[in-house]
């Protein structure tokens, strides 16, 4: 039988045990909750990506669909079209950014990113409106502006909010727009926003017309490259 010595030595070998695995359990925790709570940015640039093909596809069944119950050049059957192939993305993007809210990770330029897109949701709707009501022709090549908004004023206003976000975070406008023009997300995303309008100018002036929401649909589409700046995110933090 054991004597009291052993019985003791025997409970604090137990008890150490049971701690040093208790300490392992709980640090793997921590680990992977830190891990969870700072995604690289290249991760969370790769999640805003992956919401544009959904956009597209809904949008451009949403055109046929229209096409087919003889809608084909309904103001109403425009903006729904337009709105989920050149905006759908950036519902699920400013989903995204409130569902990191709700999460209280640390804010990123990702998620800045994506609340800037949704801000700039609704600007097209005003800008189309305004222009029917004014009497601009919507199919012309007067009316090149519209898909423009229509696809990337959400992207204005994501360029927008990731200026602000670098200001605040370097804590002066000097700063931060040095590390504006550094910054590949930003960069490329100017360029989409000054390169588009020209392309959309210059197939209307060579006779493209979206006489139907089918057309209407492949046009914003075509506009809509807002997948670029994050897709250049995600490579610049995949390959540094």
């Amino acid at each position: 039988m054991m004597n009291e010595f052993e019985k003791d030595e025997k409970m604090d070998k137990e008890e150490t045990e049971g701690e040093i695995e208790e300490d392992e359990e709980n640090g793997g925790d921590v680990e992977e909750d830190e891990e969870n709570e700072e995604l690289p940015e290249g991760e969370e640039f790769s999640e805003l990506i992956k919401y544009t093909l959904p956009g597209y596809a809904i949008g451009l069944l949403a055109g046929i669909f229209l096409d087919l119950q003889g809608y084909q050049r309904s103001p109403v059957g425009q903006w729904i079209v337009r709105t989920l192939a050149g905006e759908g993305e950036s519902i699920f993007e400013g989903i995204y950014s409130v569902r990191q809210r709700f999460r209280k990770a640390e804010g990123s330029m990702a998620e800045a990113y994506g609340w800037g897109k949704l801000f700039g949701l609704a600007v097209p709707w005003v800008i189309d409106l305004g222009s029917r009501l004014a009497g601009v022709d919507v199919y012309g090549i007067q009316g090149f502006y519209i898909p423009y908004f229509y696809a990337l004023s959400d992207q204005i206003g994501a360029n927008i909010s990731g200026l602000l976000f670098l200001r605040r975070k370097e804590g002066a406008w000097k700063a931060g727009l040095n590390r504006y023009v550094r910054h590949p997300v930003m960069l490329a995303s100017l360029f989409v926003i000054t390169l588009v309008p020209l392309g959309l100018f210059a197939a209307r002036f060579l006779g493209f017309s979206p006489t139907t929401q089918t057309f209407t649909a492949l046009e914003t589409i075509a506009a809509n490259l807002c997948w670029v700046p994050p897709l250049m995110g995600w490579l610049h933090e995949k390959y540094r």
